[in-house]
């Protein structure tokens, strides 16, 4: 048995551990997937991620509060 989530009306995550609602819907699965150091796709994956934008290497640097940057260090 593995906690499944599906979401309600709101919008909000309902958790319970059925496959299937009781109005007929698929519920998903609350787990992370499994990591592994041998990820075959790991490589497509950052080149959509920069492709679209997504990627949190090519967003810009946060600034730092009191009026410094951080550049200027």
């Amino acid at each position: 048995m593995y906690l499944m989530y599906y979401p309600d009306k709101d919008g909000k995550r309902k958790y319970t551990l059925q496959k299937v609602t009781d109005s007929g819907k698929k519920t998903l699965s609350a787990h992370p997937s499994r990591f592994s150091p041998d990820d075959k796709y790991s490589r497509h994956r950052i080149t959509l991620k920069k492709r679209f934008g997504l990627y949190l290497a090519q967003l810009r640097k946060p600034s730092v509060s009191f009026g410094y940057n951080v550049d200027d260090f």
